[in-house]
């Protein structure tokens, strides 16, 4: 049932730039980082950020708001070989409003849907979110 739920829809303008988003060719970490606009029940942009690390875009995060992360990580396997994969991220830290969470929960899977990604991944804590922790998160999709 939650996965038809769409309590916030995406806004145009976003859908536009993660379409343009998944298929850049840069290849350095790049993020673009998103939030809910609580009074238009709509899913925006809040910032873009290029060759930026994990380390350095938890410090953007704020410590009791949800976000969503799209990220595009430079993955270098254990046999050399590099992938680019876009990853998905719910960052969801424990002491939000409940109402916020309930929002955001309810328009991940839309938003999911609208950037067409298949690694999504959620934290609870965003001290966790480091390259340790996305590499481990990385190495189901082998």
């Amino acid at each position: 049932m939650s996965s038809s739920l769409v309590v916030c829809e995406v806004d145009e303008s976003l859908k536009e730039k993660l379409k343009k988003f998944r298929f850049r060719k840069e290849t350095n970490n790049a993020a673009i980082l998103m939030k809910i606009d609580m009074e238009k029940q709509l899913v925006i942009l809040e910032e873009e950020y290029e060759d930026i690390s994990l380390d350095d875009l938890r410090n953007e995060l704020p410590e009791r708001q949800p976000r969503f992360i799209v990220y595009s990580y430079k993955y270098v396997h254990t046999d050399g070989r590099l992938s680019y994969p876009l990853c998905f991220i719910f960052s969801s830290p424990v002491g939000c409003k409940p109402e916020q969470q309930m929002m955001y929960a309810g328009s991940k899977n839309q938003l999911v849907s609208a950037a067409e990604l298949t690694k999504v991944f959620e934290t609870r804590n965003i001290d966790d979110l480091s390259e340790e922790w996305l590499i481990n998160k990385l190495s189901f999709f082998r």
